[in-house]
């Protein structure tokens, strides 16, 4: 499956090998991936909670 997912790359993730997180957001779920191990398993949230994860993230940076 991973294979026909279209991964996008955090832009806080560098070329150098250090903490790449990439995510592919489908119509019900967002999958989530270490970007130095693509063929590892991966993540799979429901779409609502990832969007409450990141909601959450926001609300720690103000």
């Amino acid at each position: 499956m991973s294979d026909q997912l279209t991964w996008i790359r955090s832009t806080y993730s560098d070329d150098e090998g250090g903490d790449c997180v990439e995510v592919c957001p489908t119509p019900a779920t967002v999958h989530v991936r270490d970007s130095k191990t693509p063929r590892a398993p991966h993540l799979t949230l429901p779409a609502p909670a990832w969007s409450a994860f990141v909601g959450a993230l926001r609300t720690r940076e103000s």
